[in-house]
């Protein structure tokens, strides 16, 4: 059985989208200059990245100017979103619970982020002390 093209990007995809998420729209050249200080990259793979990208619909193309401009098609919080949705229906079997309790216990949580994670259950449970 055939094996289809995962909509979720890749890690360079990402990379590419976080680019496009923290400088806005951007040429190619653009996408690749800032591509390239982060990793060894041709123009021309930078380029394919992107073709692939539109195929997977996670970028769009303004094709009214020259040179053409990319942009995302959604927000990094969307994009974020979809992939932990995906994530947690994989990996834990639909369950937040086990996600985040895993998530709290393979790595130290700093001061400030189980004051925010305290501070979101207590709104999530209606403001309970």
């Amino acid at each position: 059985m055939p094996r289809y093209p995962s909509s979720q990007p890749t890690e360079v995809e990402l990379q590419i989208l976080r680019i496009l998420w923290e400088h806005g729209p951007s040429t190619a050249r653009g996408i690749h200059n800032q591509l390239a200080g982060e990793r060894e990259t041709n123009y021309s793979t930078t380029v394919k990245m992107l073709s692939v990208m539109l195929d997977k619909r996670l970028v769009k193309r303004d094709e009214t100017v020259r040179p053409q401009v990319f942009r995302t098609v959604a927000t990094q919080n969307r994009t974020q979103e979809r992939m932990l949705k995906d994530l947690i229906q994989k990996a834990y079997d639909g369950s937040v619970g086990s996600l985040v309790l895993q998530a709290l216990s393979s790595q130290k949580s700093s001061p400030g982020e189980l004051a925010e994670i305290r501070r979101l259950l207590n709104e999530l449970e209606g403001g309970k002390k």
